[in-house]
């Protein structure tokens, strides 16, 4: 009986069970079996993997203390996210938890919801997909709460999360209506008005409606539980009020950042510290006092993760003071402790180099530079204006290279012989000294390293085997010597890391080792007093030409200093420099002029002596022109070099070629030393090559390309002799049967250039004929040298096209053409155009004549 009982009631269970799991059903049971299912199975487990992958994000942000903060920490990525992406394998385990609840567990009857757990679902499933950054889809979770459960608990968590995904789309100005909106007509939980709240702040601070963003961060903070959350909306606060320039309240709420002391995260702590010191004028009365807090926040241990940017701070400091060297050794200091932070680090090499800059050191400012290029993203303001003063400075830097080489060596070739080997005798004294201590040091260190091995526990194992044996000694060694000397090929002489210099460019002798690529020297020439001696150039031919390239790059170096880093006592003194070296007739104008316009600038008593230089030695010049007639220099003036340059390109596109080259040396001649000179040299070597052919444009190109180094126009002809010359090289002329089908012939007539008239005539008979023919062949003259041109007919489709239209030429009584004529593929006219080769062609390649 009772068996049977046990039956009955377990088979009644199991039913009950069975059709608890239909979701078809709005029962009592099979609502509560559903809810229960759905909450302390499916989404307990999704919202755990939720905030484990939110945690991760957290830890894993990197906050920009040196903009101002945004009020969620989500770092958006540049790049689309597709549906199918999901980046943290913990936020697809939560919004497959999300699906699952909603696809086993949703009792949609009747248009009605009857399971109270599937609106937390479809939240669940929304934020994981705003964490993953699928704004949209999560906007239609979000939608989808709002719009099918009125009724919800968690209506207002949607409706506010909705909202962080419209800012989120930059449809800020519609959050905020519909933040506005949810205020007065929902009542919202201390927490939830907070969020609400501070993400009202985010959207005022996207619209640049700063006041505004600080007062809802002000309440936000006040109704958030969260401590984190309220140190950092102060921060922000702080942040804010700065950008407004109301020190005074941003150090408040630094302040009030400190008062939460261990309830808010430190960094945000340490970070208002350093922006209370900065907010604060350092004056002889407080400077102590802030040298004191300082030194307390360097000290602190709990500080030590934060050490980079108090270091950065502390240097901050001593550059305010004038305390160069503590400045420098601290901003070293935080560029060591730095991890993986390119913000801090551009920073501190932007701080290094424009000290160094200051100093005139610009070979060490460019290398800093150069490093806090590489710390910027290249899409933001700053990393242009650093790249552009960059560029200026390689500049500065191949030119004063230039003028150290060339006065050294000048300097040498002037001294008495007796005083060159004294010279001499005294650098390779100073060179063996330096290399013995450099030897004495590297023992000590070694002896030192091997102590220290030998009281280890392998060193006491394997004390008295052969080194070579060792396997631990060394496997030391090894390492010491990589520490020292990096990889080397086992090769003679494998301590020198460049072996095409010589001790010629160490110290004062040499400073530009491109400038004078020699071989590699030995022991016996690198102590020998003779070798060096004959280094020095004894032609008076190779002095005059390095006191050329000196006068050259001084004056470069003037121009940069003046117009590109407004630096006019330097760019004085470099154009002084070139005025009294003896210079070429072409600088000595420039220069004056330059260094009028700086006096001018800088009131110097020298000015009104130079503007009379000008005008009384240079009467007929332009400069002269200027000075007394300061109206001929506006914009548009026929004699400006804008104006000539744009002239002459005009005769380039009319093929006046041999006009081209003669002005373009006339205007190089006149505005030596002008930006546009180098616009003139590239146009001539441009018209070089069109009538003279292939060779004469290489050599034209190299001479822009060694004169304007660092110019645009000298970088262009870089760029064309790497990239263009060695495609047009080639001189090997195609055969009919080798051509491509695709290539098209040209019909060609051959003309004298004193017989111009005749050419225009022929172009405009060959133009009348294609209109009557209904062809559609283009009609051109072309210049060849400086004797000869073409008149061209382009695009037959075959060579018998082409031969067919010139025996039509010919014979037709409407043309009656009586000129010698040959056909040619497109590709052999251009070897033929490039070499300037029409005699080679006709002699290889067979055309039949018409």
């Amino acid at each position: 009986m009772k068996l049977r009982f046990k039956l009955i009631l377990s088979a009644l269970i199991g039913c009950m069970l069975f059709n608890a799991c239909s979701t078809k059903k709005d029962a009592f049971v099979n609502r509560n079996w559903h809810a229960l299912n759905t909450k302390y199975n499916v989404l307990y487990n999704g919202n755990i993997a939720f905030e484990e992958a939110r945690e991760e994000l957290n830890l894993s942000y990197q906050d920009n203390y040196w903009e101002v903060l945004p009020v969620e920490r989500l770092t958006i990525r540049e790049e689309i996210i597709l549906d199918s992406e999901n980046k943290n394998p913990k936020f697809e385990i939560a919004e497959e938890k999300a699906a699952k609840a909603i696809q086993k567990h949703s009792m949609d009857i009747k248009d009605e919801e009857r399971n109270p757990q599937t609106d937390e679902a479809f939240l669940l499933l929304g934020k994981t997909r705003y964490f993953e950054q699928r704004f949209l889809p999560a906007l239609e979770a979000f939608n989808y709460i709002l719009r099918k459960y009125p009724q919800s608990d968690k209506l207002n968590e949607a409706a506010i999360w909705r909202e962080k995904v419209n800012i989120r789309l930059e449809n800020d100005e519609l959050a905020l209506r519909n933040f506005k909106r949810l205020f007065k007509f929902e009542v919202l939980k201390d927490q939830e008005y907070a969020d609400a709240r501070a993400m009202m702040a985010q959207a005022y601070i996207n619209l640049s409606k700063i006041d505004t963003a600080v007062q809802n961060l002000k309440i936000a903070s006040a109704y958030t539980k969260k401590n984190p959350e309220k140190g950092r909306y102060y921060y922000i606060i702080g942040q804010l009020y700065n950008q407004l320039g109301y020190k005074d309240s941003a150090n408040y709420a630094f302040n009030k950042i400190i008062d939460l002391n261990r309830k808010s995260p430190r960094e945000y702590m340490i970070n208002a510290h350093l922006q209370k010191i900065q907010n604060t004028d350092i004056t002889p009365e407080n400077k102590l006092e802030l040298l004191e807090y300082l030194t307390d926040l360097e000290e602190n241990r709990e500080n030590r993760p934060f050490l980079d940017k108090i270091y950065r701070q502390i240097a901050e400091y001593h550059l305010t003071n004038q305390s160069d060297s503590l400045a420098i050794s601290y901003f070293n200091k935080s560029l060591r402790a730095t991890l993986n932070k390119p913000q801090l680090n551009a920073l501190n090499y932007e701080n290094l180099g424009e000290y160094n800059f200051d100093k005139n050191e610009y070979k060490i400012a460019g290398a800093y530079y150069d490093s806090t290029l590489t710390n910027l993203p290249e899409n933001i303001k700053k990393y242009r204006l650093i790249k552009k003063k960059f560029d200026n400075l390689e500049d500065v830097i191949a030119y004063e290279e230039i003028v150290q080489y060339t006065d050294s060596v000048i300097t040498l070739y002037n001294m008495p012989k007796d005083k060159q080997f004294a010279y001499f005798g005294d650098y390779i004294a100073d060179l063996k000294e330096k290399e013995t201590a450099a030897a004495k040091k590297e023992e000590e260190r070694q002896t030192k390293g091997v102590a220290a091995f030998a009281e280890t526990k392998g060193g006491k194992q394997n004390k008295g085997k052969f080194y070579f044996y060792n396997i631990t000694s060394l496997g030391y060694g090894k390492t010491d010597f990589r520490s020292r000397w990096g990889d080397r090929t086992l090769e003679d002489n494998w301590r020198w890391a460049d072996k095409g210099s010589t001790i010629l460019s160490d110290q004062d002798f040499v400073a530009n080792d491109n400038k004078n690529t020699t071989k590699e020297i030995n022991e016996d020439q690198k102590y020998s007093v003779d070798y060096y001696i004959n280094q020095i150039p004894t032609e008076v031919t190779v002095i005059d030409s390095l006191k050329t390239e000196r006068n050259l790059a001084n004056y470069q170096l003037g121009l940069i200093y003046k117009e590109k880093f407004k630096e006019n006592f330097l760019a004085a003194g470099k154009l002084e420099t070139v005025l009294k070296s003896d210079p070429e007739e072409r600088l000595i104008l420039p220069s004056k002029y330059n260094l009028y316009k700086i006096y001018e600038e800088s009131n110097s008593p020298l000015v009104a002596q130079m503007k009379q230089n000008i005008i009384t030695n240079h009467p007929n010049s332009r400069y002269s022109e200027i000075l007394l007639n300061p109206q001929a220099v506006l914009q548009g003036d026929a004699e400006s070099p804008d104006a000539k340059y744009s002239a002459l390109y005009k005769q380039f596109l009319n093929q006046e070629y041999l006009a081209v080259i003669t002005n373009s040396e006339e205007n190089i001649n006149k505005f030596t030393g002008d930006p546009i000179a180098p616009k003139f040299e590239l146009l001539k070597a441009n018209a070089i090559g069109r009538i003279q052919g292939y060779d004469a444009f290489e050599e034209a190109l190299n001479y822009v390309a060694l004169n304007y180094p660092n110019n645009p126009e000298g970088k262009k002809a870089k760029e064309i002799i790497a990239d263009q010359l060695p495609k047009l090289a080639n001189k090997d002329f195609l055969t009919p049967n080798s051509a491509k089908k695709a290539e098209n012939w040209k019909l060609v007539f051959s003309f004298k250039m004193i017989d111009s008239q005749k050419a225009q005539d022929l172009k405009e008979l060959l133009e009348k004929s294609i209109v009557d023919l209904k062809y559609r062949n283009k009609i051109s003259i072309d210049v060849y040298d400086l004797e000869n041109q073409f008149v061209i007919a382009h695009g037959f489709r075959s060579q018998e096209f082409a031969l067919g239209y010139a025996e039509l030429l010919k014979n037709n009584k409407d043309y009656l053409v009586p000129y010698d004529n040959f056909v040619i593929l497109s590709s052999n006219y251009k070897v033929v155009q490039v070499h300037k080769n029409l005699t080679a062609y006709k002699k290889h390649i067979i055309t039949p004549k018409p």
